[in-house]
């Protein structure tokens, strides 16, 4: 179990380092914690809550409140009339000596109507809420589902999926427990406490200041309990947070859990985030429900008091207090202890809500993928040697420069003194200089590590480099706007990621307007065709987002045909062999050389039988360029490429 809770720590620390990191370069207001304090951080989040009744419920709300105004106003109207009742008709009927019950009845009646509408109002007033809550739980969902496509790679690689996906189910939902119950208890409590407060200074001022009196000690006692109820309930969230990461993780590696016979230790490790997390939830719990019987208790003692205090008044006629006001005071006093009590019931949900908006409203918060780019990609045609922008596809592209000027996309790729660091301890790429002509293939290769894949994404624009530039066709990346930039680009990684959906719907991901002709021509030039074929319902078969009904070679074959369709001028190959078969290999070599013609090709491999033909080959070491040439220029050398070509030989 030692060994288990190290291993928790370090993911910790790790995880602590990595937000630090990520928070150095200029996150949001909210940061990645999105810890809420009673005291400062509660009035903007709820404001920013609010504001998005703002978003089409202003009018539904508005109903709510007047819903709820003449609810409270019925409330202490039916309240007072208990003074009425006793002082009018109950009192001179039992001095009658035959008594006539015909007012009382009438009486009665009104009292029975004016509680319909209560209970009418009651309705009509949930239901709203209702409706609002569910509306603005979706258009929070839908702002934190956009926000997170505008994040910077960096993001994702910093936080863990699982604490992400936490935020969208388990943050999201305590903010919609909030906004349907209890945001709505407690504006009906507030308006309530206003409209029974009025009553009772009409009939009692000193009764009144008696029961203000246990108000502020209810208050206080809520803040303090409240305070170690949020305190709690942040460290609720947070562990669940990481449970939900953990099991993520879990289930994605659960064939290497099997292999590996990690089963036991991966139960310790989850036993003792589930420990934590219970004993979060018990301390939050704890003082979330001690809240309630605590104030309760406090109205109870107010109650008898207050009837102390009343009677002694009227026995002593002090105030002219009748029996019907001591009655109606006493109901009122009640009236008013019980919205208290309620809005400090209430003070958990609200706390929790609050906790888990700071962490929704903290991912809002932080700063959207930069795009400074002019630049953009345009369909064109060439008439007597001139460019001229077109709507229609013509497959020739150019860029689109500020002033309207029209410069050919030819694939020309160049990386000029380039160095880079993911965090400014450790430099990655050191002097990176290279070039790629229209049309050719160029290849990475080297150690595991070595930087080959960092390129890519530096020419992708998931990262900036630091120092030295990256033209593209004689523009710099920077000043083309990314969404162009990487359209321009096609990638076929080695992990491969489809989508729950047809086969055909996956080919034309990214060119969602794709005829069923292109999506077949794409699948025949990436060898896919015969298989998909041969699936139970051919192009329209549906797979998981996991495509687990596939093999890993037949997923390889979709992203390439996903590739073609989507035409790109320029061809980023990620070790797309590294995990299948020889056989399977040449079927994906053949393959992305029929995707590669005329495009210029940049191709990270581990098997370096797939780069023999390359134009040129760049062996990285360290994030230094330490050898490049073809195939036969580098064996010649017996150097670095030499050593991995003739080792990959052995190993084969």
């Amino acid at each position: 179990m030692s060994r288990a809770k190290d291993i928790i720590e370090k993911r910790r620390e790790h995880a602590k380092a990595q937000s630090a990191s990520f928070s150095s370069r200029g996150p949001g207001r909210g940061g990645a914690g999105g810890r809420v304090k009673l005291n400062a951080d509660t009035v903007p989040i709820l404001k920013r809550l609010f504001a998005y009744l703002g978003r089409g419920y202003v009018s539904m709300f508005a109903a709510a409140a007047v819903c709820m105004a003449v609810q409270a106003f019925l409330e202490v109207r039916v309240t007072l009339f208990i003074r009425t009742l006793i002082d009018d008709y109950i009192a001179p009927i039992l001095l009658m000596d035959e008594p006539v019950f015909d007012g009382l009845k009438r009486a009665l009646i009104f009292t029975g109507c004016m509680a319909l509408g209560i209970a009418v109002l009651q309705f009509v007033h949930a239901l709203l809420m209702r409706s609002i809550s569910q509306g603005v739980i979706r258009n929070i969902r839908n702002d934190l589902f956009s926000k997170l496509q505008t994040l910077p790679i960096r993001y994702f690689d910093t936080h863990p999926y699982g604490d992400i996906m936490s935020r969208f189910t388990n943050d999201v939902d305590s903010m919609r427990q909030v906004l349907s119950q209890s945001i709505p208890q407690v504006l009906a409590s507030l308006v309530t406490i206003v409209s029974v407060f009025a009553a009772m200074i009409s009939l009692s001022p000193l009764l009144t200041g008696l029961v203000l009196v246990f108000v502020a000690i209810s208050y206080f006692l809520a803040i303090f309990i409240g305070g170690k109820s949020a305190m709690f309930f942040r460290q609720r969230q947070s562990a669940l947070g990481e449970m939900n990461s953990f099991i993520e993780e879990m289930m994605n590696g659960q064939k290497v859990v099997k292999v590996f016979c990690h089963e036991e230790e991966a139960g310790e490790e989850f036993a003792i985030l589930n420990s934590e997390l219970r004993e979060k939830t018990t301390n939050a719990n704890i003082y979330g429900s001690i809240i309630g019987p605590v104030m309760g208790n406090i109205g109870n003692l107010q109650y008898v008091i207050v009837a102390i205090a009343g009677g002694y008044m009227a026995i002593n006629g002090i105030a002219g207090l009748t029996l019907g006001e001591i009655a109606a005071f006493l109901t009122l006093s009640r009236s008013f202890n019980r919205p208290v009590s309620q809005i400090s019931q209430q003070i958990n949900s609200v706390v929790m809500a609050l906790a888990g908006a700071g962490r929704v409203f903290a991912l809002m918060d932080e700063m959207p993928e930069a795009d400074e780019g002019s630049v953009t990609l345009v369909s064109a045609e060439e008439k007597d040697g001139e460019l001229s922008e077109c709507e229609e596809r013509t497959g020739v592209w150019a860029w689109k420069k500020a002033d309207g000027s029209l410069v050919r996309l030819r694939g020309d790729v160049r990386f000029n003194d380039v160095d880079f660091s993911y965090v400014p301890e450790k430099q990655i790429l050191y002097d990176i200089n290279l070039y790629a002509k229209p049309g050719q293939k160029i290849a990475f290769v080297g150690s595991t590590g070595a930087g080959k894949t960092t390129i890519t994404n530096l020419l992708n624009r998931f990262y900036d480099i630091q120092d030295g530039q990256i033209l593209y066709d004689g523009i710099d990346v920077k000043d083309i706007k990314k969404d162009d930039l990487r359209r321009s680009l096609g990638i076929v990684l080695q992990d491969v990621n489809l989508f729950t959906g047809t086969i055909a719907d996956n080919i034309r991901y990214g060119r969602p307007e794709a005829t069923d002709e292109e999506v077949v021509a794409a699948a025949k030039l990436a060898n896919a065709h015969s298989f998909i074929e041969k699936l139970p319902e051919g192009y329209d078969t549906v797979i998981s987002g996991t495509g687990s009904q596939l093999s890993q070679g037949q997923c390889q074959l979709l992203s390439i045909a996903r590739c073609a369709v989507a035409d790109p001028p320029v061809m980023i190959l990620d070790e797309a062999t590294s995990s299948v078969d020889t056989r399977t290999e040449v079927l994906i070599q053949n393959a992305m050389d029929g995707i590669m013609g005329g495009r210029t090709t940049l191709v990270i491999a581990h098997r370096l039988s797939t780069v023999q033909n390359a134009n040129a080959i760049m062996v990285l070491e360290n994030g230094r360029i330490i050898e490049r040439g073809d195939h036969d220029d580098l064996l010649a050398q017996k150097g670095r490429y030499y050593q991995l070509y003739t080792g990959n030989k052995a190993a084969q």
